[in-house]
């Protein structure tokens, strides 16, 4: 919305240093969902607790269930400084002792680094870390049986790069010093650890090589780089277990111990060939045999591979693979189960009973009660992994993305649009493509969104749920080898429509393409844009595994952007840190990469200004080649000169890898950038940044936008949040916050009127309302005051930040002394009466308070809620309250403090779907009318009932009989009888007439006047 400051100058928002650091926790995200869980790669449970299991999420940190799975509740907010878990182990002895690794071990190319064990010792309400920062991924954590103090780490590794930190740790004091214990080198680390839970003195450990880079898989190495290991001694000496295994190439490892058989040890190992598959020993690994080289146990080692045993019969083994297999046999042969979702993971058994399990895969977690014939939902974990996000032209606009592991991309809405039956499931639609995105709404026509999946572009339309193919070279691109490979897409190849005209859309290979016909012509427009490194066009998945699905196609397009101020300036940037522009619509190309950028990054995203046809920002994430320094740049001449903006020193720490970076399209240099653990801001066009997370939680940012005054975020691993209404960051204010109260001046608010959305679990749908921030300075002491007037300054309501201040705002207008009853009721309820000379009139002031308008120091935000003055009512606190929403029109804001006030005026409009329906604001201001008429009346029937109770009161010494007898009467008629189902009387009849024309944006009808018009009759019948 358009944003006036009378004293608004540029230079202001360019100064180059701040101050101070703003506190913007007034200033909260809520999230929108979805609901349905994305990849958990973790589960356990707690076997004398069996209601009670934890998820670990790739990037939603730690989940806890007490009710089987019905609901889950994240646990790891506010104390873990990663998302990724990779191990969760529950004392059995004190299940309130937990321990937590972090580092998911499926190394996928997004995942996010780990950063050690986190120990909890109640239940999980409150945690602490507790070293290993740098051991990278975590397979696996173990705790001693007889000592929960004794706990073991597999440390798999940093994902992509060699560290020393690899290896197997111990600690004896629960957390507090560690030991490592095996190491074998810098590109070695350990999958998976396991001991005799009997004698805990007896380990197994899983080597592992593994890495990635951009362009391969690494999962694997020679008979000296992985292998099974086992100590005696509880670590104090080693040896290599070989009789019977793999000789050559081996890979990633997986084990487990029967509880019932200390002799039994199986093994599912990634080897070459025939060699690939399940291992068992029945001598505690003097000697193995290979049971089965089923291709289903070892499939795509890098990304599952787990296996888990029965804890009460060895011979039922579970295999968590794609798919989630089976084996009654002692591993021989294998059934394929059904799962709620494919992928799958890990799984966890009671020992008290192996029907109650936990299993998990890319969806989510689900529990079941019968062995896994029937499961929990997973959509109640708001976990997902979404790559981008868009936004369509909707009121209320809706967000758009690919979903990892996800059938489609998905579109949610930002406020519920319609009444569903089933809010837990959300408004959660699909939208064309396929996990990866993304889908881009057509500016317009918000039913065609332009979907990719892994580069097959398609047309899809809401309104048939088909969706139109036309893909770019119509080839499968899957399995080749990129050198090979006409047109190489990445799997969430990038789509860009016009700003100039919704009907051109760009789309990127290593080429930029062009259409003008949604699809059915395609140009290409550019020459190869990428680097294209002759070594990096490569098979991926070595040495053992191969894995080509798009992920690791190196020299691709990643980001393409057109100017919205010169059309025809487009810019690009490959997954290869190539950034180039064109100025002609593609005629022409010139690399303009910056020159002291280390080579080979991802350009994540590219801004062209909205101020400056010349100026542009790029985001490169190097975190793939194993460099989590942040990169931001800017140039001021299309591309011939960059500047740094993320030193390290500058407010965005030095290992924060930077994935977004987006432009205020209203306010010149302020920008925001979403970090893989965060969200930052800057005042100044980059000079400093300031941290900008308040209540999100830590997650990597995949995206960010900025649409009708809202900041837009999608996570890899919490979903979509919205921070709504950020028009107190455009205002020149915001950088002068020291010793005066200040008053932001609201955005323009559009009246919405929202369905019930009652039984939404994590989805935060508040209320329409007008956003008011201010600011308090904190030599300030004392209530502050809110006043909102209609353009001709009538006063509509007034907000006090406590009842001390009512009771003195009212004192000029009180007329009687308070008893000492009513001062009682204040106390107790909080509020103070106002009292007005009370006549038939009404007259009284709308005035109350509310503790969520804060007079504490410090920026702070108050949600007005549209409403005028409601009806009176006998309870103080539901005095002249639930008021109906008033009609579109401008507005004043003032804000009071210490007798200084402040103003600020604002606008609220109309629906915009009111224009469809037909419905006009002459409709509402006739609608007003009819309100107030309504509530007039219900005030004066309400007041006439409880003088009549006040004197049936003083009438009941008997002094009058008759009198108390009519009185009596008259109230059977005003009020209803207690009882269930008691006839409406006359008060009631009122409250359904207002309730009859509150519900919609309507004219009253006929009918709703002329009961108003017999009901005003019969109030004067009773009055006489």
């Amino acid at each position: 919305m358009k944003i006036t400051v009378a004293s608004f100058t540029i230079c202001l928002f360019l100064i180059t240093t701040l101050t101070f650091a703003q506190d913007f926790s007034s200033l909260q995200y809520r999230t929108v969902g979805p609901e349905r869980g994305g990849r958990v790669t973790t589960v356990t449970g707690v076997p004398s607790l069996p209601n009670t299991f934890y998820l670990g999420a790739t990037g939603g940190g730690v989940w806890k269930t007490e009710d089987y799975g019905t609901t889950w509740n994240n646990i790891s907010d506010g104390f873990f400084e990663t998302p990724s878990i990779g191990a969760i182990e529950v004392s059995v002895e004190n299940p309130n002792v937990i321990y937590v690794g972090t580092g998911s071990d499926g190394l996928r190319s997004n995942v996010i680094a780990g950063n050690g064990v986190y120990k909890s010792v109640d239940s999980g309400a409150t945690w602490k870390h507790i070293g290993l920062r740098d051991v990278g991924q975590i397979g696996a954590v173990e705790i001693d049986p007889k000592d929960d103090n004794v706990v073991w780490v597999a440390a798999i590794g940093n994902a992509f790069k060699s560290n020393e930190e690899r290896g197997i740790y111990k600690t004896t004091n629960g957390g507090n010093t560690w030991e490592k214990v095996l190491y074998i080198s810098d590109t070695v680390g350990f999958s998976d650890l396991e001991f005799i839970p009997k004698k805990p003195d007896v380990v197994y450990a899983a080597a592992w090589k593994a890495q990635r880079t951009p362009w391969n898989i690494i999962s694997g190495g020679e008979t000296n780089e992985g292998g099974i290991y086992k100590s005696k001694n509880g670590g104090k000496d080693w040896e290599k277990l070989n009789n019977g295994l793999p000789k050559g190439l081996i890979g990633k490892i997986d084990l487990a111990v029967s509880p019932t058989d200390k002799d039994i040890l199986y093994a599912v190992i990634e080897a070459p060939g025939e060699e690939g598959g399940l291992y068992k020993s029945e001598d505690q690994g003097k000697s193995f045999i290979q049971l089965s080289s089923d291709k289903g146990l070892v499939n795509r080692p890098f990304y599952y591979t787990n296996i888990e045993l029965d804890p009460t019969n060895p011979n039922i083994v579970y295999s968590n693979s794609n798919p989630l297999l089976k084996s009654v046999d002692g591993g021989k042969t294998w059934k394929r189960m059904s799962v709620p979702h494919g992928d799958n993971h890990d799984i966890w058994l009671n020992p008290n009973n192996p029907q109650l399990l936990i299993q998990c895969n890319d969806g989510g977690a689900n529990v079941s009660h019968n062995g896994g014939k029937t499961w929990s939902s997973q959509f109640n974990q708001p976990t997902a992994e979404l790559y981008q996000v868009e936004v369509d032209d909707q009121y209320p606009y809706w967000l758009y993305a690919g979903q990892q592991d996800n059938s489609t991309t998905i579109a949610v809405p930002s406020f519920p649009p319609s009444g569903v039956q089933d809010t837990n499931a959300g408004w959660l639609i699909n939208t064309g493509g396929c996990e990866t995105g993304p889908a881009v709404p057509k500016p317009g026509n918000h039913n065609v969104v332009y979907a990719n999946c892994k580069g097959r572009f398609g047309v899809f339309d809401k309104r048939t749920g088909t969706e139109k193919s036309y893909y770019v070279g119509a080839s499968n691109i899957y399995g080749h080898n990129p050198k090979d490979l006409k047109y190489r897409f990445q799997r969430v190849a990038p789509i860009h429509v016009s700003p100039h005209n919704p009907s051109v859309v760009y789309h990127g290979s290593q080429y930029l393409h062009k259409t003008v016909n949604d699809g059915l012509t395609w140009n290409t427009i550019s020459p190869d844009l990428t680097a294209f490194e002759a070594d990096k066009q490569q098979i991926s998945g070595t040495p053992i595994t191969r894995d080509i699905t798009g992920e690791e196609y190196y020299s691709t397009l990643y980001s393409i952007r057109e100017s919205s101020l010169l059309q025809g300036v487009i810019w690009t940037g490959s997954n290869d840190g190539v950034v180039s522009v064109t100025r002609d619509d593609g005629a022409t190309w010139e690399n303009v990469t910056p020159e002291n950028m280390p080579k080979g990054g991802r350009v994540e995203s590219i801004e062209p200004s909205q101020f400056d046809a010349a100026k542009a920002y790029i985001a490169v994430d190097r975190h793939l080649l194993g460099d989590t320094k942040p990169y931001l740049y800017v140039t001021n001449d299309f591309g011939n000169s960059w500047e740094l903006l993320s030193d390290g020193k500058n407010g965005i720490p030095s290992n924060f890898v930077t994935r977004v970076l987006r432009e205020d399209p209203v306010r010149e240099g302020l920008l925001y950038v979403g970090t893989e653990s965060g969200v930052f801001i800057s005042l100044n066009d980059g000079a400093t940044w300031q941290k900008f997370q308040q209540n999100l939680p830590v997650t990597p940012i995949t995206d960010l936008k900025i649409f009708r005054g809202d900041l837009i975020l999608s996570t890899m691993g919490r979903g979509f949040w919205i921070l709504d209404n950020i028009t107190s960051l455009r205002q020149a204010e915001i950088l002068n916050l020291d010793k005066d109260v200040v008053l932001f001046k609201p955005d323009t608010t559009i009246r919405y009127r929202y369905p019930s959305a009652r039984g939404v679990d994590y989805e935060k749908y508040p209320q329409t309302s007008v956003i008011i921030d201010y600011f308090i300075p904190t030599t300030y002491k004392g209530s502050i005051q809110l006043e909102i007037l209609d353009e001709n300054r009538n006063l509509i309501t007034t907000i006090l930040s406590d009842s001390t201040a009512l009771k003195i705002a009212a004192i000029a207008t009180e007329t009687t002394e308070e008893s000492k009853e009513e001062r009682e009721i204040e106390e107790q309820e909080g509020v103070a009466e106002v009292k007005e000379v009370e006549d038939m009139n009404l007259s009284q002031l709308f005035r109350y308070t509310d503790n969520k308008l804060i007079s504490k120091p410090g920026m702070q935000r108050f949600n007005w809620d549209l409403k005028e003055k409601g009806a009176w009512a006998s309870e103080l606190k539901k005095r002249y309250r639930n008021g109906p929403m008033v009609t579109p029109g401008n507005y004043i804001v003032r804000l009071t403090a210490a007798g200084k006030a402040t103003e600020q005026s604002f606008e609220i409009l109309m629906d915009p779907r009111n224009e469809i329906l037909g419905v006009t604001a002459a409709d509402l201001k006739e609608q007003q009318i009819m309100q107030r008429k309504v509530i007039d009346l219900l005030s004066e029937a309400r007041q006439l009932q409880a003088n009549l109770e006040q004197q049936a009161t003083l009438l009941k010494d008997g002094s009058n009989e008759s009198k108390l007898k009519q009185i009596k009467a008259n109230l059977q008629l005003l009020k209803n009888a207690e009882g269930a189902y008691p006839q409406q009387m006359y008060i009631a009849q009122v409250q359904y007439l207002l309730y009859m024309i509150s519900g919609a944006d309507q004219l009253p009808g006929d009918e709703a006047k002329a009961r108003f018009d017999d009901l005003t009759q019969q109030l004067e019948t009773f009055k006489n």
